[in-house]
């Protein structure tokens, strides 16, 4: 039996709760909004990737319409099975996405940092991230990743670490460098084996978006279901709820291994149950 969440509700100071549409894979981008709609989530973040739904402004609009369910984000496609999606220049895949996300009416856009090999974006990324927010008005929100190595380097395993430089440059963490919006994820810091709530607290003033999820420390992302892992997602909720978080929280689960729509239903609603109790006002506990 599907436990369900407390209802949504419109009570002022409340943080909203999203649904990724990467929750759902491999269903469709429809397949998110059904969910988000029958489950009860304020919202959905759009993962725009080989999906053609998920690269339509038309047809988003059209599901968010149908089902009564804001668009709260868009995901750009920046991951490496995504970088041909709408362009195979990267700079135009973050202009598409912040098009995309002010014409559905999304207050932000995520996106990772950028990869070591993409020189050209990566040596003007921080200045285009500052012209698309002021020229937009949207929240580009440069998310925390892991240390996923190049594929060079996986070959020179020592002692159980892979030498060569990370993936991402200069870093998996946005802090290093600044910006004004960040997204948290906490699934990614359990594989950084990065504290999530150090990295809340240097997100602190910037922090826009938050992606929830569990995990082990195993050096994978795993996305868990919320108190299914060992990271402080709690905390980081009752956190964000104390200090009167203005964003979103979405939550990013991993449910690929559920067997029917009922198993994935169940463990989407069993992550909205804690998103929700968690992110509770203290007067309203």
């Amino acid at each position: 039996m599907t436990v369900q969440p407390p209802p949504r509700e419109d009570a002022p100071g409340r943080i909203p709760v999203g649904l990724s549409s990467a929750s759902v894979w491999p269903q469709p981008a429809r397949a998110a909004f059904e969910m988000a709609a029958d489950l009860g989530f304020d919202g959905v973040e759009v993962m725009v990737w080989a999906d053609a739904v998920s690269q339509d402004v038309d047809a988003l609009h059209r599901l968010s319409e149908q089902h009564g369910v804001p668009i709260l984000a868009v995901h750009s496609p920046c991951l490496l099975i995504t970088q041909r999606v709408w362009s195979p220049e990267p700079e135009e895949r973050l202009r598409r996405a912040v098009v995309a996300a002010s014409e559905l009416g999304a207050s932000t856009v995520v996106v990772h940092p950028p990869f070591r090999w993409q020189r050209r974006y990566a040596d003007g990324f921080n200045e285009l991230v500052a012209e698309l927010e002021e020229t937009s008005g949207i929240a580009v929100a440069v998310e925390n990743m892991f240390p996923l190595r190049p594929p060079s380097t996986l070959n020179r395993l020592r002692g159980g670490k892979a030498s060569g430089l990370s993936a991402f440059k200069p870093s998996p963490d946005p802090t290093e460098v600044g910006f004004r919006n960040y997204t948290l994820d906490v699934s990614h810091a359990a594989a950084s084996h990065v504290d999530p709530i150090d990295l809340l607290k240097r997100m602190k003033g910037g922090l826009a978006h938050v992606h929830l999820a569990d995990g082990t420390g195993a050096p994978r992302d795993e996305h868990l279901v919320p108190g299914q892992g060992n990271q402080p997602c709690a905390e980081i909720c009752e956190a964000l709820a104390a200090d009167g978080y203005q964003g979103s929280v979405v939550l990013e689960i991993n449910t690929r291994k559920a067997r029917n729509p009922q198993q994935r239903a169940a463990l989407l609603s069993e992550a909205l149950l804690f998103a929700r109790l968690h992110l509770q006002p203290l007067s309203s506990t």
